[in-house]
């Protein structure tokens, strides 16, 4: 599809507040009325100003015209130290039932330094084609390489839709990537699915405030984008037997140019803290009343080789660091079991949470919101509960 401004002269008075919403110059008065130059970027600005009405940004050629050709879903491999993150793992897993109603391939973009055996744990869990950008300088995530090289990829392959982790590589190389696509993104999709009959992906997200959940539709314009949420998608098992082809493309030059520079690296060492992996995870809520009292936690937790988390409520009131805050504002966690004590579940803390195999609750509310979804729920106080539970374990593993 393609695009033109148009200024309708019997409505325009003249007011000039175009001109000056127009961050290119490309509008000015002309005898009274709007005029538009060639150094219109057809951005929208203009459009949105004229409270008459008078500026219109119209398309013409048709949907199919503008999304014709595209085909298959593509993954944004995120990767650290040569191996590939479990977010993409997940995302793979997702395009594969994505694909079974799209129609198209699965692929997956590789933009690293090493590739390694990426491309091989890529094929195994999900990719029929793994596209692999390998140089030195791309070591360390820097904004402008990844977009350049990203766009580049997506304009020659022609995937009809883009996915990529909620993470902050994800978060901040999609949004551009889409700008600089001229398509949409929805970011932090919670749930995906896809409609044969209108050929678009259903991109699920929470919205005002996690109160609402929303479904977002791009019918006009491909690729389709979307960021994902960490852990809310299942991984596929590997499979050896599968095989993609790989394709290795050499970055450009001028792609690997950036007006940024890295002056170094730090690991964040979050130790226990790094609730994302954890296979057991103990939380607390505003229920835990102080920040002492989140050593029982820590405690069961050490029994069960599992870590701590907390709700927002916790964090804000300084009880717990933020990297152990679970939910929409946090982290998105897929634990085996998930035992939250002393919280509400609230839909903002739920959307972190629900995708646990087991919910376990502790709440003296019995009409508290975590008790409608939880596996199992205990109504009573978590101060008589957690040392009891602490003294059980004990006991069952002989060291009481």
């Amino acid at each position: 599809m393609s695009a033109r401004l148009e200024i309708r002269t019997d409505v325009c008075t003249g007011c000039g507040l175009c001109t000056s919403a127009c961050p290119f110059g490309a509008l000015s008065l002309v005898d009274g009325t709007a005029s538009v130059s060639d150094a219109c970027t057809l951005c929208g600005a203009c459009e949105s100003s004229c409270p008459f009405g008078a500026i219109l940004i119209r398309r013409t050629g048709t949907v199919a015209e503008g999304i014709s050709g595209y085909s298959g879903t593509m993954v944004i491999a995120e990767s650290r130290e040569g191996a590939i993150d479990h977010s993409t793992l997940e995302l793979l897993g997702a395009a594969r039932a994505i694909a079974e109603a799209e129609g198209g391939p699965v692929s997956a973009l590789l933009i690293t330094s090493v590739a390694g055996d990426g491309p091989k744990v890529l094929s195994e869990h999900g990719a029929d084609v793994v596209v692999v950008v390998e140089d030195p300088a791309l070591g360390h995530y820097l904004t402008e390489p990844r977009a350049a090289i990203t766009r580049r990829i997506i304009t020659e392959r022609k995937p009809a839709i883009v996915l990529a982790a909620a993470t902050t590589t994800g978060r901040d190389l999609m949004p551009r990537v889409a700008k600089l696509l001229n398509t949409g993104l929805t970011a932090d999709c919670t749930s995906l699915s896809f409609d044969p009959g209108k050929g678009c992906l259903l991109q699920t997200r929470p919205a005002f405030g996690g109160n609402i959940m929303a479904t977002i539709v791009c019918e006009g314009t491909r690729p389709q984008m979307a960021t994902v949420r960490p852990r809310v998608m299942k991984a596929l098992d590997p499979d050896p037997s599968r095989t993609a082809e790989i394709v290795r493309i050499a970055p450009e030059p001028g792609e690997l140019v950036s007006r940024v520079r890295l002056e170094g690296f730090r690991v964040l060492d979050e130790g226990i803290a790094d609730i994302a992996e954890a296979s057991v995870i103990v939380s607390g809520g505003r229920g835990m009343k102080t920040p002492e009292n989140f050593s029982l936690l820590s405690e069961i937790a050490g029994l069960l080789g599992g870590s701590v988390g907390a709700s927002r409520a916790a964090v804000d009131s300084g009880w717990i660091p933020y990297p152990h805050q679970v939910g929409q504002t946090g982290k998105t966690v897929q634990p085996r079991t998930y035992l939250a004590c002393g919280i509400s579940g609230a839909v903002q803390h739920r959307v972190g949470m629900q995708s646990s195999d087991t919910i376990i609750a502790v709440n003296r509310d019995e009409t508290a919101p975590i008790f409608q979804f939880c596996s199992e729920g205990f109504v009573g106080d978590l101060f008589e509960i957690l040392p009891a539970l602490a003294k059980e374990i004990r006991r069952r593993r002989g060291s009481a």
